[in-house]
């Protein structure tokens, strides 16, 4: 259930409760595609970085160890550690990845593993159960994310084959929470506005969907390849058709300054696998912008990647350091860089929210919005 406890201008603050733990909002979900944080971090390192929720990769876990196998072993909760919420994607952006192994017709899709091959089907109910299976907290809806630009005549299509989706993803999900020996009975289901760039498309969808009365709704098929300018435009479209009492996710996005943008706009989640991804790369996210730890100019340097900054690694290590670590390769530049960067966005999160209640996230947005995408000077 979703509570709105203050608005100033589109931003909300608010709180998103669910069996496994209440989630602050405006809030960033920390991406464990496989059940753990790519670059060495476990569920139990999830307390230290301040996250809330983890999010983990329906197909991916499909494909590797099973969902049956990991429902066997009491759900994702049970398999990791973690015990805050879990929400798990539906699959259907992975599909969209592997567009080129690909047949969509309207009872689902088909298309190779990426591991071995095989042939797999995934419609919305394979979706449904797979999920399940996972005993995640929240279950995203299968739908169709088609790549930007696409013709108007087949983004109509796709979008209308993703609301009859939709609609089998409700009733096979409220089957399954209602069967004896689910693993989470309490899971909640999100369903996905689609349309690509195309206004009048993004609106009708979502008129459609929120008739449907969902647990939260998403944004998605945005920042796959349009301006972001053309993802803000649409999510201000958007906006106004979204049920006001509940939770606004939008997926996949992004860098500090879309999430401030964002937050502007009346979205209340965010995942994103760039600050995991960029760590691993060396690039760490300050308060002064970005900054490089492989720049030949850190050699020496004694200082914490950020002063401003609190989390474990900032405490306990150098930029020399950790540009040692990466310059030798160590695993260990991986974990301590994804630490950082993490914490460094929960942390973004937390400001934002204190802004928020205090009524003052414009100075905050003014303050930060040109700053934290751009490169960190080198003094």
């Amino acid at each position: 259930m979703y509570r709105l406890i203050k608005r100033e201008g589109f931003a909300r603050l608010g709180e998103f409760t669910t069996v496994h733990g209440t989630v602050k909002t405006p809030g960033f979900m920390n991406v464990a595609t496989v059940a753990a944080i790519k670059g060495g971090l476990s569920a139990y390192d999830l307390a230290d970085i301040r996250c809330q929720v983890m999010l983990c990769n329906t197909y991916h876990l499909h494909v590797r160890t099973g969902d049956e196998t990991i429902r066997e072993l009491g759900g994702l909760h049970q398999f990791t550690g973690w015990d805050g919420p879990i929400l798990t994607d539906s699959g259907g952006f992975q599909v969209f990845s592997l567009a080129s192994l690909r047949a969509i017709k309207e009872e689902g899709v088909t298309f190779q593993s990426h591991i071995d091959g095989r042939r797999i089907f995934m419609g919305p109910e394979e979706s449904m159960r797979i999920q399940s299976n996972l005993g995640s907290t929240i279950a995203m809806a299968f739908d169709e994310c088609v790549e930007n630009p696409a013709k108007y005549d087949y983004a109509k299509l796709s979008c209308d084959r993703t609301t009859r989706w939709l609609i089998r993803c409700k009733e096979e999900h409220d089957r399954l929470n209602a069967q004896a020996g689910t693993v989470n009975p309490h899971q909640l289901l999100f369903g996905i506005n689609q349309g690509c760039t195309y206004d009048d498309l993004r609106i009708k969808h979502m008129q459609e969907i929120a008739a449907l009365d969902l647990d939260g709704y998403a944004i998605g098929g945005l920042a796959v390849g349009e301006p972001a300018e053309t993802m803000y435009h649409v999510i201000s479209e958007v906006e106004p058709y979204m049920p006001a009492d509940k939770i606004r996710y939008l997926m996949g996005v992004g860098t500090p300054g879309n999430i401030l943008e964002g937050v502007k706009r009346g979205v209340d989640l965010f995942d994103c696998v760039m600050p995991s991804r960029n760590a691993r790369h060396g690039h760490l996210f300050t308060w002064k912008g970005v900054l490089n730890i492989n720049n030949a100019c850190f050699e020496k340097d004694e200082r914490p990647v950020d002063d401003a900054c609190d989390c474990p690694v900032c405490r306990h290590f150098s930029r020399a350091y950790l540009r040692h670590l990466h310059k030798a390769k160590e695993v260990l530049a991986l974990r301590l860089c994804v630490m950082h960067n993490l914490y460094f966005y929960n942390t973004l999160m937390e400001k934002i929210r204190a802004s928020l209640e205090d009524g003052r996230y414009e100075d905050f947005y003014a303050k930060n919005i040109g700053v934290l995408d751009k490169r960190a000077p080198l003094d």
